[in-house]
Protein backbone atom coordinates (compact mmCIF):
# COMPACT_ATOMS: atom_id res chain seq x y z
CA UNK A 1 0.00 0.00 0.00
CA UNK A 2 2.95 2.37 0.77
CA UNK A 3 4.15 1.67 -2.91
CA UNK A 4 0.62 2.23 -4.68
CA UNK A 5 0.38 5.17 -2.54
CA UNK A 6 3.50 6.51 -3.36
CA UNK A 7 2.81 5.72 -7.20
CA UNK A 8 -0.51 6.68 -8.04
CA UNK A 9 -2.27 10.41 -6.72
CA UNK A 10 -4.59 10.34 -4.50
CA UNK A 11 -8.12 10.85 -5.90
CA UNK A 12 -10.27 14.10 -4.50
CA UNK A 13 -12.83 12.00 -2.91
CA UNK A 14 -15.80 13.58 -0.97
CA UNK A 15 -15.45 11.97 1.68
CA UNK A 16 -14.83 12.64 5.63
CA UNK A 17 -11.56 14.59 5.92
CA UNK A 18 -10.88 16.43 9.39
CA UNK A 19 -8.41 19.39 8.61
CA UNK A 20 -5.21 18.70 10.56
CA UNK A 21 -4.85 21.16 13.99
CA UNK A 22 -1.06 20.61 14.64
CA UNK A 23 1.85 20.74 12.05
CA UNK A 24 3.37 17.14 11.45
CA UNK A 25 6.46 16.36 12.64
CA UNK A 26 9.59 14.59 10.33
CA UNK A 27 8.43 11.40 12.13
CA UNK A 28 4.57 12.17 11.63
CA UNK A 29 5.52 12.65 7.69
CA UNK A 30 6.97 9.64 7.75
CA UNK A 31 4.23 7.30 9.22
CA UNK A 32 1.73 9.55 6.83
CA UNK A 33 4.29 8.63 4.02
CA UNK A 34 4.43 4.48 5.37
CA UNK A 35 1.05 3.80 6.08
CA UNK A 36 -0.94 6.98 5.24
CA UNK A 37 -3.15 4.88 2.43
CA UNK A 38 -4.70 2.75 5.57
CA UNK A 39 -6.18 5.69 6.56
CA UNK A 40 -8.78 6.20 3.90
CA UNK A 41 -12.82 6.86 3.31
CA UNK A 42 -13.89 5.14 7.07
CA UNK A 43 -10.59 5.26 8.43
CA UNK A 44 -10.89 8.49 8.71
CA UNK A 45 -13.74 8.61 11.03
CA UNK A 46 -12.30 5.89 13.06
CA UNK A 47 -9.26 7.72 13.70
CA UNK A 48 -11.13 11.29 14.53
CA UNK A 49 -13.27 9.31 16.87
CA UNK A 50 -10.39 7.63 18.45
CA UNK A 51 -8.67 11.72 18.85
CA UNK A 52 -11.77 13.55 19.79
CA UNK A 53 -14.67 11.16 20.48
CA UNK A 54 -17.99 11.60 19.02
CA UNK A 55 -17.55 15.18 17.60
CA UNK A 56 -20.18 14.87 15.00
CA UNK A 57 -23.61 13.48 14.33
CA UNK A 58 -22.71 10.97 11.84
CA UNK A 59 -19.70 9.51 13.68
CA UNK A 60 -21.87 7.50 15.68
CA UNK A 61 -22.54 5.32 12.46
CA UNK A 62 -19.19 3.52 13.88
CA UNK A 63 -19.37 1.92 17.07
CA UNK A 64 -17.00 2.60 19.98
CA UNK A 65 -15.06 -0.41 20.60
CA UNK A 66 -12.27 -0.26 18.02
CA UNK A 67 -11.57 3.30 18.52
CA UNK A 68 -11.31 2.81 22.06
CA UNK A 69 -8.98 0.05 21.40
CA UNK A 70 -7.42 2.03 19.21
CA UNK A 71 -6.56 4.80 21.50
CA UNK A 72 -5.97 2.84 24.86
CA UNK A 73 -2.69 1.33 22.78
CA UNK A 74 -1.69 4.70 21.27
CA UNK A 75 -1.48 5.86 24.95
CA UNK A 76 -0.38 2.93 26.35
CA UNK A 77 1.74 0.63 24.56
CA UNK A 78 3.25 3.68 21.83
CA UNK A 79 3.14 6.12 25.11
CA UNK A 80 7.26 5.95 24.82
CA UNK A 81 6.31 7.66 21.13
CA UNK A 82 4.60 10.46 22.31
CA UNK A 83 8.03 12.85 22.09
CA UNK A 84 8.73 11.75 18.79
CA UNK A 85 4.99 11.67 17.07
CA UNK A 86 1.59 13.73 17.48
CA UNK A 87 -1.53 11.86 18.65
CA UNK A 88 -2.77 11.29 15.19
CA UNK A 89 0.63 9.19 13.97
CA UNK A 90 0.57 7.42 16.71
CA UNK A 91 -3.25 6.25 16.34
CA UNK A 92 -2.72 5.47 12.50
CA UNK A 93 0.09 3.45 14.09
CA UNK A 94 -1.45 1.66 16.76
CA UNK A 95 -4.40 0.72 14.17
CA UNK A 96 -2.20 -0.60 12.22
CA UNK A 97 -0.72 -3.13 14.76
CA UNK A 98 -4.04 -3.73 15.96
CA UNK A 99 -5.49 -4.98 12.66
CA UNK A 100 -2.06 -7.17 12.39
CA UNK A 101 -2.75 -8.98 15.65
CA UNK A 102 -6.50 -9.36 15.09
CA UNK A 103 -5.95 -10.86 11.55
CA UNK A 104 -3.82 -13.19 12.65
CA UNK A 105 -5.90 -14.15 15.43
CA UNK A 106 -9.08 -14.44 13.50
CA UNK A 107 -7.29 -16.69 11.13
CA UNK A 108 -6.72 -18.91 14.22
CA UNK A 109 -9.98 -19.25 15.48
CA UNK A 110 -11.36 -19.45 11.95
CA UNK A 111 -9.65 -22.92 11.59
CA UNK A 112 -10.35 -23.83 15.00
CA UNK A 113 -13.56 -23.33 14.53
CA UNK A 114 -13.71 -24.83 10.74
CA UNK A 115 -12.21 -28.66 12.90
CA UNK A 116 -15.13 -28.31 14.95
CA UNK A 117 -17.85 -27.81 12.73
CA UNK A 118 -16.58 -29.11 10.05
CA UNK A 119 -14.60 -32.00 10.84
CA UNK A 120 -12.21 -31.56 8.44
CA UNK A 121 -8.33 -30.24 9.13
CA UNK A 122 -7.38 -30.16 5.43
CA UNK A 123 -10.56 -27.77 5.07
CA UNK A 124 -10.61 -25.77 7.85
CA UNK A 125 -6.62 -25.16 7.34
CA UNK A 126 -7.45 -24.08 3.44
CA UNK A 127 -10.52 -21.94 4.73
CA UNK A 128 -8.29 -19.83 7.35
CA UNK A 129 -5.51 -19.72 4.86
CA UNK A 130 -7.69 -18.07 1.91
CA UNK A 131 -8.82 -16.17 5.04
CA UNK A 132 -5.14 -14.51 5.01
CA UNK A 133 -6.17 -13.13 1.29
CA UNK A 134 -9.33 -12.66 1.82
CA UNK A 135 -10.94 -10.18 -1.19
CA UNK A 136 -11.83 -8.15 1.77
CA UNK A 137 -8.04 -7.90 2.80
CA UNK A 138 -7.47 -4.05 2.62
CA UNK A 139 -10.11 -3.49 5.25
CA UNK A 140 -8.16 -5.73 7.60
CA UNK A 141 -5.09 -4.02 7.34
CA UNK A 142 -6.75 -0.76 7.32
CA UNK A 143 -8.10 1.81 10.39
CA UNK A 144 -11.27 -0.84 9.81
CA UNK A 145 -13.39 -2.55 12.58
CA UNK A 146 -13.66 -5.23 10.44
CA UNK A 147 -10.82 -7.52 11.51
CA UNK A 148 -11.21 -6.62 15.27
CA UNK A 149 -15.17 -7.92 14.44
CA UNK A 150 -13.76 -11.14 12.46
CA UNK A 151 -11.99 -11.80 15.14
CA UNK A 152 -15.02 -11.63 18.23
CA UNK A 153 -17.44 -13.08 15.99
CA UNK A 154 -15.57 -16.34 15.16
CA UNK A 155 -13.73 -17.10 18.25
CA UNK A 156 -17.65 -16.59 20.07
CA UNK A 157 -18.61 -18.95 17.29
CA UNK A 158 -15.97 -21.70 18.08
CA UNK A 159 -16.79 -21.06 21.71
CA UNK A 160 -20.23 -21.89 21.20
CA UNK A 161 -19.35 -25.33 19.19
CA UNK A 162 -17.29 -26.39 22.56
CA UNK A 163 -20.09 -25.64 24.91
CA UNK A 164 -18.99 -22.56 26.42
CA UNK A 165 -22.32 -20.77 26.44
CA UNK A 166 -20.88 -18.02 28.77
CA UNK A 167 -17.74 -17.05 26.88
CA UNK A 168 -19.21 -17.17 24.08
CA UNK A 169 -22.13 -14.97 24.97
CA UNK A 170 -19.28 -12.30 26.34
CA UNK A 171 -17.39 -12.34 22.55
CA UNK A 172 -20.76 -12.03 20.77
CA UNK A 173 -21.63 -9.06 23.13
CA UNK A 174 -18.50 -7.46 22.68
CA UNK A 175 -18.43 -7.91 18.80
CA UNK A 176 -21.90 -5.93 18.77
CA UNK A 177 -20.00 -3.08 20.48
CA UNK A 178 -17.90 -3.07 16.93
CA UNK A 179 -20.49 -3.53 14.63
CA UNK A 180 -23.98 -3.20 14.15
CA UNK A 181 -24.78 -6.64 12.09
CA UNK A 182 -23.07 -7.86 15.53
CA UNK A 183 -26.50 -8.14 16.72
CA UNK A 184 -27.32 -10.86 13.79
CA UNK A 185 -25.20 -13.19 16.39
CA UNK A 186 -27.67 -13.42 18.41
CA UNK A 187 -29.38 -16.39 16.11
CA UNK A 188 -26.70 -19.01 16.93
CA UNK A 189 -27.46 -18.85 20.22
CA UNK A 190 -31.01 -18.74 19.71
CA UNK A 191 -30.66 -21.75 17.25
CA UNK A 192 -28.62 -23.49 19.78
CA UNK A 193 -30.76 -23.44 22.37
CA UNK A 194 -33.55 -23.92 20.56
CA UNK A 195 -31.98 -27.51 18.66
CA UNK A 196 -31.12 -28.82 22.51
CA UNK A 197 -34.58 -28.04 23.20
CA UNK A 198 -35.85 -30.02 20.29
CA UNK A 199 -33.67 -32.99 20.57
CA UNK A 200 -34.65 -32.97 23.86
CA UNK A 201 -37.99 -33.75 22.97
CA UNK A 202 -37.29 -36.51 20.69
CA UNK A 203 -35.10 -38.56 23.15
CA UNK A 204 -35.79 -42.25 23.67
CA UNK A 205 -38.63 -43.60 26.26
CA UNK A 206 -35.98 -44.20 28.46
CA UNK A 207 -34.46 -41.42 28.80
CA UNK A 208 -38.38 -40.03 29.99
CA UNK A 209 -38.23 -39.88 33.78
CA UNK A 210 -34.88 -37.83 34.02
CA UNK A 211 -36.00 -34.94 32.32
CA UNK A 212 -38.17 -32.11 34.33
CA UNK A 213 -41.31 -31.54 33.34
CA UNK A 214 -42.01 -29.82 30.09
CA UNK A 215 -42.80 -26.26 31.63
CA UNK A 216 -39.35 -25.94 33.45
CA UNK A 217 -37.97 -26.89 30.29
CA UNK A 218 -39.48 -24.48 28.56
CA UNK A 219 -38.58 -21.65 30.83
CA UNK A 220 -35.19 -22.70 31.11
CA UNK A 221 -35.43 -22.17 27.26
CA UNK A 222 -36.66 -18.59 27.65
CA UNK A 223 -34.72 -17.42 30.47
CA UNK A 224 -31.86 -18.61 28.82
CA UNK A 225 -32.76 -16.96 25.26
CA UNK A 226 -33.10 -13.66 26.56
CA UNK A 227 -30.52 -13.64 28.87
CA UNK A 228 -27.86 -13.96 26.07
CA UNK A 229 -30.23 -11.65 23.49
CA UNK A 230 -29.76 -8.82 26.31
CA UNK A 231 -25.97 -9.78 26.46
CA UNK A 232 -25.47 -9.28 22.55
CA UNK A 233 -28.30 -6.64 22.32
CA UNK A 234 -26.52 -4.40 25.80
CA UNK A 235 -23.90 -2.64 23.76
CA UNK A 236 -26.04 -1.35 21.47
CA UNK A 237 -28.16 -0.24 23.76
CA UNK A 238 -25.87 1.28 25.71
CA UNK A 239 -24.65 3.40 22.26
CA UNK A 240 -27.75 4.58 21.47
CA UNK A 241 -28.55 5.81 24.79
CA UNK A 242 -25.05 7.36 25.38
CA UNK A 243 -25.80 9.00 21.26
CA UNK A 244 -29.02 10.08 22.55
CA UNK A 245 -27.74 12.07 25.90
CA UNK A 246 -24.68 13.55 23.84
CA UNK A 247 -26.67 15.13 21.20
CA UNK A 248 -30.58 15.56 22.40
CA UNK A 249 -29.84 16.18 25.73
CA UNK A 250 -29.57 19.85 27.56
CA UNK A 251 -26.48 22.01 25.92
CA UNK A 252 -23.41 22.08 28.29
CA UNK A 253 -21.64 24.81 26.42
CA UNK A 254 -19.40 22.57 24.83
CA UNK A 255 -19.27 24.91 21.86
CA UNK A 256 -16.33 26.02 23.74
CA UNK A 257 -14.58 23.69 23.69
CA UNK A 258 -14.38 22.78 19.73
CA UNK A 259 -11.85 24.19 18.32
CA UNK A 260 -12.64 27.08 15.17
CA UNK A 261 -11.43 24.49 12.32
CA UNK A 262 -13.58 21.54 12.88
CA UNK A 263 -16.83 24.19 13.72
CA UNK A 264 -16.10 25.57 10.34
CA UNK A 265 -15.67 22.35 8.90
CA UNK A 266 -19.52 21.21 10.51
CA UNK A 267 -20.59 24.31 8.93
CA UNK A 268 -19.34 23.65 5.32
CA UNK A 269 -20.55 20.10 5.12
CA UNK A 270 -23.26 20.16 7.14
CA UNK A 271 -22.74 18.16 10.03
CA UNK A 272 -24.64 18.07 13.23
CA UNK A 273 -22.48 18.81 16.72
CA UNK A 274 -23.96 18.12 20.10
CA UNK A 275 -26.76 19.76 20.63
CA UNK A 276 -25.22 22.66 22.40
CA UNK A 277 -27.52 25.87 20.99
CA UNK A 278 -31.02 24.47 21.72
CA UNK A 279 -31.63 22.63 18.09
CA UNK A 280 -32.26 18.83 18.14
CA UNK A 281 -31.77 16.60 15.10
CA UNK A 282 -35.23 15.31 14.17
CA UNK A 283 -34.42 11.97 15.62
CA UNK A 284 -34.40 12.97 19.24
CA UNK A 285 -38.31 13.57 19.22
CA UNK A 286 -39.07 9.67 17.31
CA UNK A 287 -40.91 7.01 19.78
CA UNK A 288 -37.38 4.78 19.85
CA UNK A 289 -34.91 7.45 19.38
CA UNK A 290 -32.43 5.58 17.68
CA UNK A 291 -29.58 7.56 16.07
CA UNK A 292 -27.74 4.45 14.17
CA UNK A 293 -30.47 3.61 11.59
CA UNK A 294 -31.54 8.01 11.36
CA UNK A 295 -27.42 8.30 10.10
CA UNK A 296 -27.95 5.43 7.80
CA UNK A 297 -31.07 6.85 6.66
CA UNK A 298 -30.05 10.52 6.57
CA UNK A 299 -26.44 10.74 5.33
CA UNK A 300 -25.79 7.51 3.17
CA UNK A 301 -29.57 6.62 2.62
CA UNK A 302 -29.33 3.16 3.19
CA UNK A 303 -32.79 1.43 2.90
CA UNK A 304 -34.48 -0.84 1.08
CA UNK A 305 -34.19 -1.61 -3.02
CA UNK A 306 -32.94 2.51 -2.48
CA UNK A 307 -29.60 1.39 -4.10
CA UNK A 308 -31.55 -0.43 -7.02
CA UNK A 309 -30.35 2.36 -9.97
CA UNK A 310 -29.17 2.23 -13.39
CA UNK A 311 -25.87 4.16 -12.31
CA UNK A 312 -25.30 1.83 -9.42
CA UNK A 313 -24.76 -0.87 -12.13
CA UNK A 314 -20.76 -0.85 -11.36
CA UNK A 315 -21.26 -1.35 -7.73
CA UNK A 316 -23.62 -3.94 -8.07
CA UNK A 317 -20.65 -5.55 -10.35
CA UNK A 318 -18.35 -5.37 -8.14
CA UNK A 319 -20.45 -7.45 -5.46
CA UNK A 320 -21.51 -10.33 -7.86
CA UNK A 321 -18.37 -12.53 -7.40
CA UNK A 322 -19.01 -12.94 -4.03
CA UNK A 323 -23.33 -12.51 -4.16
CA UNK A 324 -22.43 -15.42 -6.80
CA UNK A 325 -20.06 -17.34 -4.17
CA UNK A 326 -22.52 -17.58 -1.30
CA UNK A 327 -25.20 -18.38 -3.73
CA UNK A 328 -23.66 -21.17 -5.11
CA UNK A 329 -22.78 -22.33 -1.65
CA UNK A 330 -25.98 -22.24 -0.18
CA UNK A 331 -27.56 -24.14 -3.15
CA UNK A 332 -24.84 -26.26 -3.04
CA UNK A 333 -25.51 -27.13 0.98
CA UNK A 334 -29.23 -27.11 0.14
CA UNK A 335 -29.25 -29.97 -2.73
CA UNK A 336 -26.84 -32.04 -0.95
CA UNK A 337 -29.26 -31.92 2.64
CA UNK A 338 -32.84 -31.46 1.73
CA UNK A 339 -34.32 -32.92 4.77
CA UNK A 340 -31.71 -31.50 7.01
CA UNK A 341 -32.76 -27.98 5.56
CA UNK A 342 -36.74 -28.83 5.65
CA UNK A 343 -36.23 -29.78 9.28
CA UNK A 344 -33.99 -26.47 10.14
CA UNK A 345 -31.60 -29.24 11.69
CA UNK A 346 -34.05 -29.82 14.24
CA UNK A 347 -34.70 -34.03 13.40
CA UNK A 348 -32.23 -36.73 15.27
CA UNK A 349 -30.63 -38.52 13.34
CA UNK A 350 -31.39 -41.98 13.11
CA UNK A 351 -29.52 -44.41 14.80
CA UNK A 352 -28.05 -46.45 12.09
CA UNK A 353 -26.89 -42.65 11.10
CA UNK A 354 -25.43 -41.47 14.27
CA UNK A 355 -22.09 -42.97 13.81
CA UNK A 356 -21.23 -41.94 9.88
CA UNK A 357 -21.54 -38.15 10.37
CA UNK A 358 -20.61 -36.35 7.16
CA UNK A 359 -17.80 -34.35 7.67
CA UNK A 360 -17.10 -31.48 4.87
CA UNK A 361 -18.42 -28.26 4.20
CA UNK A 362 -21.92 -30.14 3.73
CA UNK A 363 -21.98 -31.46 7.37
CA UNK A 364 -24.76 -30.82 9.40
CA UNK A 365 -23.61 -28.48 11.60
CA UNK A 366 -22.93 -26.17 9.07
CA UNK A 367 -26.23 -25.58 8.63
CA UNK A 368 -26.71 -22.32 10.98
CA UNK A 369 -24.06 -21.01 9.04
CA UNK A 370 -25.01 -20.87 5.93
CA UNK A 371 -28.15 -19.99 7.14
CA UNK A 372 -26.32 -16.84 8.49
CA UNK A 373 -24.60 -16.53 5.61
CA UNK A 374 -27.66 -15.85 3.36
CA UNK A 375 -28.98 -13.65 5.66
CA UNK A 376 -26.46 -11.63 5.63
CA UNK A 377 -26.00 -11.32 2.08
CA UNK A 378 -30.20 -10.82 1.43
CA UNK A 379 -29.63 -7.62 3.43
CA UNK A 380 -26.98 -6.71 1.94
CA UNK A 381 -28.01 -6.74 -1.48
CA UNK A 382 -31.43 -5.63 -1.06
CA UNK A 383 -30.77 -3.10 1.68
CA UNK A 384 -27.30 -1.66 1.67
CA UNK A 385 -24.32 -0.14 -0.34
CA UNK A 386 -24.14 -3.11 -2.35
CA UNK A 387 -20.18 -2.98 -2.82
CA UNK A 388 -19.57 -3.34 0.56
CA UNK A 389 -21.33 -7.31 0.30
CA UNK A 390 -17.58 -8.36 0.21
CA UNK A 391 -15.86 -7.00 2.98
CA UNK A 392 -19.49 -7.49 5.11
CA UNK A 393 -19.72 -11.13 4.66
CA UNK A 394 -15.96 -11.57 4.38
CA UNK A 395 -15.12 -9.97 8.52
CA UNK A 396 -19.15 -12.16 9.19
CA UNK A 397 -18.87 -15.12 7.74
CA UNK A 398 -16.56 -18.47 7.82
CA UNK A 399 -19.07 -19.43 4.95
CA UNK A 400 -17.05 -17.45 2.02
CA UNK A 401 -14.21 -19.36 2.94
CA UNK A 402 -15.39 -22.77 3.98
CA UNK A 403 -16.95 -23.20 0.71
CA UNK A 404 -14.25 -21.73 -1.58
CA UNK A 405 -12.10 -23.77 0.53
CA UNK A 406 -14.63 -27.11 -0.26
CA UNK A 407 -13.67 -26.56 -4.04
CA UNK A 408 -10.31 -26.41 -4.07
CA UNK A 409 -10.53 -29.24 -1.62
CA UNK A 410 -13.06 -31.75 -4.29
CA UNK A 411 -12.46 -30.73 -7.27
CA UNK A 412 -8.72 -29.60 -7.62
CA UNK A 413 -6.38 -32.74 -8.43
CA UNK A 414 -3.35 -30.70 -6.86
CA UNK A 415 -4.69 -30.68 -3.47
CA UNK A 416 -5.31 -34.54 -3.87
CA UNK A 417 -1.65 -35.52 -4.58
CA UNK A 418 -0.28 -35.55 -0.88
CA UNK A 419 1.69 -38.53 -0.46
CA UNK A 420 1.53 -37.56 3.79
CA UNK A 421 -0.01 -35.06 5.76
CA UNK A 422 2.64 -32.80 6.01
CA UNK A 423 3.92 -33.47 2.36
CA UNK A 424 3.34 -30.92 0.04
CA UNK A 425 5.92 -31.67 -2.74
CA UNK A 426 4.79 -30.83 -6.55
CA UNK A 427 2.93 -33.98 -8.20
CA UNK A 428 5.30 -36.35 -10.47
CA UNK A 429 2.43 -37.29 -12.28
CA UNK A 430 -1.47 -37.62 -13.40
CA UNK A 431 -1.80 -40.89 -10.71
CA UNK A 432 -0.52 -38.61 -7.60
CA UNK A 433 -2.98 -36.29 -8.60
CA UNK A 434 -5.83 -38.55 -8.41
CA UNK A 435 -3.93 -40.40 -5.17
CA UNK A 436 -6.69 -39.22 -2.40
CA UNK A 437 -10.50 -39.56 -2.87
CA UNK A 438 -12.12 -36.38 -3.36
CA UNK A 439 -14.37 -36.18 -0.13
CA UNK A 440 -11.25 -37.62 2.24
CA UNK A 441 -10.36 -35.51 5.01
CA UNK A 442 -6.66 -36.30 6.49
CA UNK A 443 -5.61 -36.13 10.62
CA UNK A 444 -2.42 -33.39 9.15
CA UNK A 445 -2.71 -29.99 8.20
CA UNK A 446 -0.69 -28.62 4.70
CA UNK A 447 2.30 -26.36 4.67
CA UNK A 448 0.51 -24.24 2.64
CA UNK A 449 -1.65 -25.36 -0.14
CA UNK A 450 -2.68 -21.98 -1.81
CA UNK A 451 1.16 -21.61 -2.33
CA UNK A 452 1.44 -24.97 -3.81
CA UNK A 453 -1.80 -23.97 -6.18
CA UNK A 454 -0.06 -21.03 -7.09
CA UNK A 455 3.02 -22.51 -7.51
CA UNK A 456 1.49 -24.80 -10.24
CA UNK A 457 -0.84 -21.93 -11.19
CA UNK A 458 -0.69 -23.48 -15.09
CA UNK A 459 -1.94 -26.64 -13.88
CA UNK A 460 -4.60 -25.49 -12.01
CA UNK A 461 -8.11 -26.27 -13.04
CA UNK A 462 -10.37 -23.17 -13.87
CA UNK A 463 -12.82 -23.84 -10.83
CA UNK A 464 -9.65 -23.06 -9.07
CA UNK A 465 -8.26 -20.09 -11.38
CA UNK A 466 -11.57 -18.61 -10.04
CA UNK A 467 -11.44 -18.76 -6.71
CA UNK A 468 -7.94 -17.58 -6.25
CA UNK A 469 -8.50 -15.28 -8.94
CA UNK A 470 -11.48 -13.63 -6.77
CA UNK A 471 -9.46 -13.92 -3.47
CA UNK A 472 -5.49 -12.09 -5.69
CA UNK A 473 -7.52 -9.68 -7.49
CA UNK A 474 -9.68 -8.35 -4.92
CA UNK A 475 -6.91 -8.63 -2.75
CA UNK A 476 -4.34 -6.28 -4.82
CA UNK A 477 -7.47 -4.21 -6.33
CA UNK A 478 -8.08 -3.25 -2.92
CA UNK A 479 -4.87 -2.39 -2.13
CA UNK A 480 -4.65 -0.14 -5.26
CA UNK A 481 -7.88 1.65 -5.32
CA UNK A 482 -9.16 1.99 -1.88
CA UNK A 483 -5.31 3.64 -0.59
CA UNK A 484 -5.75 6.51 -2.90
CA UNK A 485 -9.30 7.35 -2.30
CA UNK A 486 -10.43 5.91 -5.56
CA UNK A 487 -13.98 3.57 -4.98
CA UNK A 488 -13.85 0.53 -4.06
CA UNK A 489 -15.43 -1.82 -2.05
Amino acid sequence: QALFNLLIPDHAADAFCPPRLSEPGLWDLLVERLLGGLSRWDAEHFLFIAERGYLYEHNCAFFPLYPLSVRAVAEGALWPLQRLLRLRSRLLLSAVLLNSLFSVLAAAALYKLGCVVLQCRRVAFLAAVLFSVSPANVFMAAAYSESMFAFLAFSAMWQLEKGQSWLSGLLFSLASGVRANGLINAGFFLYSRGKCFALQLQGGSGLVRKRPPLWKQLLSLASSAVLACAGIFLPFALFQYYAYVRFCGPGTGQEQAVPEPLLQLALDKGYHLAATNGVKPPWCSQRFPVVYSYIQDAYWNVGLLRYFELRQIPNFLLALPVTLLGSWAAWTYVTANPRHCLTLGLERRKSDEEGKPRAGFCCPAAFVYVVHAMVLLAFGFFCMHVQVLTRFLGSSSPILYWFSAHLLHEYEPLLRSEGTDNQMAAPRSEKSFLGRPPGSCGKGTPANPVVRLLLNCTLMSPLSKGVLGFFLSYWLLGLVLHCNFLPWT
